[in-house]
């Protein structure tokens, strides 16, 4: 199966988003033999794989008593999903008409058909609005701790984060990995994470708590420098030294495309049955953080799309719209895995190999390749990388070997990423010939960067 390519005929189900809620009603469609397409998103509403992609360690999934990072966990739940027979299309969803039967469905190239519908977009981190934050925006302001926390202007510098959730508590202990002191900003008197996670970061010296305080603005010049508190009984402001804030302040669900359409509550979240997927519009279901305002967890998410996916299943037949898939083999082949790419060195460089990783690699061929060079700068738990690197890999034989792609890691090559002028992952630069052609930072749709290196070739 692997990528959707057929969109003539009409389908027994899509389902848009890919979190533990989308990804788990694919598990269970497939093995229905729905063959479900799954709409990914890939730049609105965040990214590939939800919010589990921006943590840490996800330490209360079942089955994983030492815990597992959030973009490793992701990949695991998408492997199965493949494994048992989706299909994905990694694009966004540009409209949603659901007045039609079937229901139709536009992305940024397709055009679906389908009877029954899975809603899993998720939500999106909120922001605070603060007067400077476009202007610090990625320039010491950020709302994933996972991908720039690693970034060199962070390192040994005090940080702040905004929240008093799960979130933002772990955010706060997993950068004092890299800050000096870590100043948790919180606007009540307590903090609404669990216990463990209240203790660690009690029990952190390295951690300072500013209770009942709100962050109103920052400063700085071309780099943040201070963050401007007041407290909340006062209109006394304070002034506190800080090269990074993040924000973990709660989320907005992804349901823009929906309004007019489906029944949302005042919040914006899809209203459905109670203890059900069912939404307001029959052959509709809803599952994930899209509809829950209350739990909002990975496996209360993971539960509520096999629910939905069972839900779907069972009304595509009573209403006897279903078209099973015959699958080739009874028994599908094992998932497969990604496998890391070895540190080239000046022993096992070999130039006829296009995807390197290291500064060696980089050096060498930024001063001998006249071809194309796509450097991408990652930390090891980015999710946003775990995004981009397989485009980026795609791209390799799109280009038919034309470009040289290098993947620096910015805590091994720290170094490296400081001349670059890294201030967050994923970032891309583009060189030819020791020029800097072009910079992206986040994630990108392959075809952008396509575009810019065919154009230099």
């Amino acid at each position: 199966m692997g990528e959707a390519n057929n969109y003539s005929k009409i389908e027994n189900l899509v389902i848009i988003g890919s979190g533990p809620a989308g990804y788990t009603a694919a598990i269970y469609a497939a093995r229905a033999n729905l063959s479900p397409i799954v709409i990914t998103g890939y730049e609105k509403g965040g990214i590939p794989g939800g919010q589990l992609m921006t943590t840490t360690f996800v330490e209360n999934f079942p089955g994983f008593p030492n815990g597992i990072i959030g973009p490793q966990l992701m990949d695991l739940i998408k492997a199965q999903a493949l494994r048992w027979g989706s299909n994905l299309l990694e694009e966004d969803v540009l409209e949603v008409d659901l007045k039609q039967k079937p229901f139709l469905i536009k992305t940024s190239t397709k055009t679906l058909r389908t009877n029954a519908l899975i809603i899993a977009t998720g939500a999106s981190a909120n922001k605070l609005g603060i007067p400077n934050e476009s202007k610090y925006w990625s320039k010491g302001i950020s709302a994933c701790a996972i991908c720039d926390g690693a970034t060199p202007q962070f390192k040994n510098e005090d940080l702040a984060v905004v929240g008093g959730g799960d979130s933002a508590c772990e955010e706060a202990v997993y950068l004092t990995k890299y800050g000096s002191r870590v100043h948790l900003i919180v606007r009540s008197k307590a903090l609404k994470a669990s216990a463990a996670m209240v203790d660690r970061v009690i029990s952190n010296r390295q951690i300072k708590i500013h209770w009942e305080t709100e962050l109103i603005n920052v400063e700085g010049q071309e780099w943040m420098t201070n963050l401007i508190l007041k407290r909340s009984n006062s209109e006394l402001t304070e002034k506190v030294k800080a090269k990074g804030v993040f924000y973990a302040i709660g989320h907005t669900p992804n349901t823009e495309i929906f309004k007019g359409q489906l029944n949302l509550d005042e919040k914006g979240y899809i209203l459905t049955k109670q203890g059900r997927p069912e939404t307001s519009l029959f052959g509709v279901f809803a599952a994930g953080d899209v509809c829950d305002s209350e739990w909002r967890q990975g496996i209360t998410a993971a539960g509520s799309g096999c629910k939905a996916a069972l839900a779907a299943e069972r009304w595509l037949s009573n209403e006897k719209l279903t078209k099973l898939v015959k699958r080739k083999e009874v028994e599908p082949s094992q998932a497969n895995k990604d496998i890391e790419s070895e540190i080239s060195t000046k022993e096992n460089f070999n130039e006829n190999v296009l995807w390197h990783k290291g500064s060696y690699a980089l050096k060498k061929l930024y001063h001998e390749s006249k071809s194309p060079i796509l450097v991408i700068y990652t930390s090891p738990n980015c999710g946003p990388c775990h995004v981009l690197k397989p485009q980026l890999r795609k791209l390799i034989n799109e280009l038919n070997g034309k470009a040289y792609f290098i993947e620096i890691n910015i805590e091994e090559d720290e170094d490296i990423a400081k001349q670059g002028g890294v201030t967050g992952t994923p970032t891309v630069q583009l060189f030819q010939s020791k020029k800097l052609i072009n910079e992206w930072r986040g994630v990108k749709q392959r075809s952008e960067f396509k575009k810019v290196i065919n154009n230099l070739l």
